[in-house]
């Protein structure tokens, strides 16, 4: 799998939201000859070696030789190149890589170039299907989602329906890894490389679906479910609020759907929430932020977090930076030389919205939270209980910048955030039943629709609420919990599927600009 388009943070730094990149960003090179995409290879070494948050370790532009980098073609020379680069710099507390992958030993598992497709589906609006698949065993093809209002939504599918053919073919089982791949090929372009699809699904009363989908263009609501359960802890009654947030969609978007739960959650008197982001990646960090803030206590304030950049950004002694414009909300050019870097000018604080007040909240995470979900999580930890539920996230306490090469688009670590308490770092993600992570750890149950009170994680957090303990301890007595297929629980792209989905975190808060 060379182009997976691996869980970003992403900072596309503006003094508004969506700002437009409409002055010319030349290749940077040291060299006035060779071909372009030898000069876009000198542009990805150079900009790594000045803007990276670990730049220190990479080798000299002699020694590492980037114009030496071959790939199948331009974007995957790139990417290789930037894949090497990434694993220089090791971190002590692991002693590998800080960019290491381990679902993609020697693959950046944070650094890609993209070629406009990754950031071209953040704005709330998109054209597929409208729904993820994921196996549950090999022979268990399952629909991952459906996002609401999509071809996928108005043909009747719903999360946990068992996929049983596609184009009239029933072989789909799982064949990756050591197999051929060959079914894996077919299900993954059928299902996310096509514009028109037909299958049939079983449904959970074992009826049969038959579908025949259109790709087509539709809002997206990033909430995919909203209810409330009601339980009872020694005569004490309890509501528990369930959400389930599969995108941190821009504020425009996602912010309306937000307001609309929490309102309900408001309303209906909830005493404990559970937040389901176990297939989000991220998206826009204003989108987080107010997440956060609807979430936190109404007596909580103060710092949320810090963010803390690269030397070179901090100090300004990073010229490429001024090849890279922006215009901010007057239509004024600027570019990140002028952004004022230091911790202090980019202290984010909490700013209470809603009125709801809980003191608990329930994550639940799988390997597919990521970026603005981990960052959501963690700015909460200081100042209110926080449960962990599900499998380990993603492990991704760090962002970047878009810096644009010639066509490209180049994402690598410039940054990283730790909460008020100085809790950050948590490369490895964060584990669910840990010392550190207070919870429970089971698996994914794909084979039950999003707020069934039956679905294992969902289960945990309901049960703790009823009676202060989780339900199961041990994962490895569950049903189907513990027969999840583990190359998807374990890693976010260990299936193959859907390769193209954006994850990351677009940075679109005002700026400070150097005085």
């Amino acid at each position: 799998m060379r182009k997976l388009l691996y869980l970003t943070l992403i900072l596309s730094a503006g003094l508004l939201a969506a700002c437009k990149k409409e002055k010319k960003t030349p290749i940077v090179t040291g060299s006035s000859t060779g071909t372009t995409l030898d000069l876009i290879k000198d542009s990805v070494y150079l900009y790594f070696k000045e803007e990276n948050l670990w730049h220190a370790a990479a080798p000299d532009y002699a020694t590492f030789n980037p114009r030496a980098i071959t790939g199948t073609n331009d974007i995957d020379a790139l990417q290789t190149e930037l894949d090497r680069l990434s694993q220089y710099a090791i971190n002590p507390a692991t002693g590998k890589p800080y960019e290491y992958y381990t679902s993609a030993p020697g693959h950046a598992k944070y650094s890609f170039i993209d070629d406009g497709t990754t950031t071209a589906a953040l704005n709330g609006t998109k054209g597929d299907f409208g729904f993820s698949a994921l196996y549950n065993l090999v022979s268990d093809l399952r629909v991952k989602y459906v996002y609401p209002g999509s071809p996928a939504a108005l043909a009747g599918i719903r999360r946990g329906y068992q996929i049983m053919s596609i184009n009239g073919s029933t072989n789909i089982s799982y064949d990756g890894g050591t197999g051929a791949g060959t079914n894996l090929a077919m299900v993954n372009n059928a299902i996310f490389n096509s514009s028109a699809i037909t299958m049939t699904l079983k449904r959970f009363d074992g009826s049969i679906l038959t579908a025949n989908l259109s790709v087509a263009s539709y809002t997206v609501n990033p909430v995919l479910k909203d209810t409330v359960y009601t339980t009872t802890n020694n005569g004490i009654v309890h509501k528990v609020g369930y959400i389930v947030f599969n995108s941190f969609t821009s504020a425009s978007n996602a912010t309306p759907q937000l307001d609309k739960a929490f309102n309900y959650f408001t309303a209906q008197g909830i005493t404990d929430l559970v937040v389901d982001l176990r297939y989000n990646g991220g998206g826009y960090v204003s989108t987080a932020e107010y997440l956060d803030n609807l979430i936190v206590p109404s007596a909580k304030t103060g710092l949320m977090y810090n963010t803390y950049y690269t030397d070179n950004m901090v100090n300004g002694t990073d010229p490429l930076l001024k090849n890279q414009w922006r215009k901010d909300g007057n239509g004024n050019d600027f570019n990140y030389a002028q952004i004022d870097f230091s911790v202090a000018a980019n202290a984010v604080n909490f700013s209470k919205k809603g009125s709801l007040n809980v003191n608990r909240v329930f994550f639940i995470i799988t390997g597919s939270t990521a970026s603005a979900s981990e960052l959501t999580i963690n700015n909460l930890r200081p100042v209110m209980d926080v449960q962990f539920i599900g499998r380990t996230s993603y492990g991704k306490p760090v962002g970047f910048f878009d810096l644009d090469i010639n066509k490209y688009i180049m994402y690598t670590p410039e940054f990283s955030t730790k909460n008020s308490a100085g809790q950050g770092d948590y490369y490895a993600g964060f584990t669910p039943g840990d010392a550190s992570y207070p919870g429970v750890n089971d698996y994914d149950d794909p084979t039950k629709d999003f707020g069934d009170p039956t679905e294992g994680l969902l289960a945990h957090a309901l049960h703790y609420v009823a009676a202060n303990t989780y339900s199961v301890q041990n994962p490895s007595t569950q049903g189907v919990g513990a027969k999840t297929l583990m190359l998807q629980q374990q890693s976010p792209v260990g299936t193959g599927l859907d390769p193209h989905a954006f994850n990351g975190m677009i940075f679109d808060k005002k700026l400070k600009l150097k005085k």
